[in-house]
């Protein structure tokens, strides 16, 4: 059996009075441009955690030779791993923002090569390679300063499972087998 011939119509009388084109193209616009909502928000986040950083490292300065008692060899070798990892976190947001921005309205931006970005899969690599970096610098910065028995082992296991999986999910991405 075949469709009535009316049923096979509508979309193209649609298209025939102007709606469709009009319509598609209204909401194509919106949803391309509506993406600059996120590349705003995550640029403003990665600004604030640099910022939130320089004052965590202007207040680790002070103590480290300001402060009336003297700040341990491991507290200060933790907290600047931890500025590190902050920091970190910040360029991790800040890729992301640029990526967004880069995929959606220019592609021409004056960026370090390492930083360019032509599809998707580019910022996903962008983005794990990073992600794993800061994973490291995680559990260094626990590692170096654990003092409460073997159990360092299964959050360096459970560390090395999740860098294992980014890893690989990165092979995929780029296409290395």
């Amino acid at each position: 059996m075949s469709e009535p011939a009316e049923d096979k119509e509508a979309p193209k009388q649609l298209l025939d009075h102007g709606m469709g084109p009009w319509l598609m193209r209204v909401i194509g616009a919106l949803v391309s441009r509506i993406i600059i909502l996120p590349v705003l928000a995550t640029m403003a986040a990665s600004m604030a955690l640099m910022i939130y950083g320089v004052a965590e490292t202007w207040h680790f300065i002070r103590e480290l030779f300001f402060a009336d008692h003297p700040v341990s060899k491991d507290e200060a070798l933790l907290h600047a791993i931890e500025l590190v990892d902050l920091f970190l976190l910040a360029t991790v947001v800040q890729v992301v923002s640029l990526g967004l921005y880069q995929l959606y309205f220019n592609q021409d931006l004056a960026l370090p090569r390492w930083l360019k970005i032509s599809n998707l899969d580019d910022l996903k690599s962008k983005l794990v390679g990073v992600a794993i970096t800061v994973l490291a610098v995680y559990f260094l910065g626990r590692a170096v300063t654990w003092s409460s028995g073997p159990d360092i082992v299964y959050l360096g296991a459970a560390t090395a499972v999740v860098i294992g999986a980014l890893t690989y999910f990165l092979s995929k991405i780029d296409g290395h087998d």
